[in-house]
């Protein structure tokens, strides 16, 4: 086990003694927008502020909020909201991004839903559309895992959770994401890159904590929003505000269809 691992069982065990829950089963990073799913999902049994946790600091992120939730699914399922997302760009250390991924396997959690706010390339797939990830692109030129480890991503996100989630709602399209470093947004010529290598999504998350997932077994889904069409597409200028307005207005309906996705796992 290495010190990262090693650390992440450390801030598991103060997890459990702080919630009072020994053992997680899935876990679930609400992105821009998917907030709201926790109320719908469960019963809140206990929540803990992030900086109260071993590897966690505060956040400065409109739209984010350091909190972890410990709830109880209708079906008995114990559910871990990991709130207290480290953005790459926050950091600069992949690591640290990977740290939640690292401790909710280390808390028990066998599962991970993944959420984000995105831009879309394709305009048929605009604001408000939520897009079932079925691949990505790591352009960041980072790696959360150390040394010889080789860990294979040739089905990162789960055909079974997937085909969950379309049972739910046959409609959702696929994509493939592509992460850039932020936290500036896209340019119109990186957008049409991202296009070119195959990504029909561009954001800034979500691609290192699932190669960190995946070096742990954790069997994932990935669920983006999109909050905007990306720079070049739509013919608009981006801001933060936008995404938060688009993940509002959104927020009713992906809040009850993630809640229906989990109430199957």
């Amino acid at each position: 086990m290495t010190h990262a691992h090693e650390y992440a069982a450390e801030a598991a065990a103060i997890l459990g003694a702080a919630t009072g829950v020994e053992k997680h089963d899935i876990a679930l990073v609400l992105g821009s927008g998917w907030g709201g799913a926790a109320d719908l999902i469960g019963d809140e049994v206990a929540r803990v502020d992030a900086t109260d946790i071993p590897g966690f600091d505060a956040h400065v992120v409109p739209g984010h909020h350091p909190v972890f939730r410990s709830l109880l699914s209708p079906t008995g399922k114990r559910v871990l909201v990991l709130g207290a997302r480290q953005h790459y760009y926050q950091v600069r250390d992949a690591g640290k991004v990977a740290h939640a991924i690292r401790m909710a396997a280390a808390a028990g959690c066998t599962q991970l839903v993944l959420t984000n706010g995105c831009g879309s390339t394709r305009p048929e797939v605009g604001p408000g559309s939520v897009v079932l990830l079925d691949d990505h692109i790591n352009l960041t030129g980072q790696t959360p895992l150390e040394g010889a480890t080789f860990v294979d991503m040739s089905r990162v996100y789960s055909p079974r959770l997937r085909e969950l989630a379309l049972s739910i709602d046959g409609s959702l399209p696929d994509g493939v994401y592509a992460q850039f470093t932020g936290p500036q947004y896209e340019t119109p010529a990186e957008v049409r890159m991202a296009a070119v290598l195959g990504a029909n999504l561009v954001g800034m998350s979500t691609v290192l904590e699932a190669i960190a997932a995946r070096e742990v077994g954790l069997e994932i889904l990935g669920l983006s929003l999109v909050t905007n069409l990306a720079a070049g597409i739509g013919g608009d200028t981006l801001d933060h505000q936008e995404v938060l307005d688009a993940g509002r207005d959104a927020g009713p309906r992906i809040s009850a269809l993630l809640a229906a996705i989990v109430k199957g796992m």
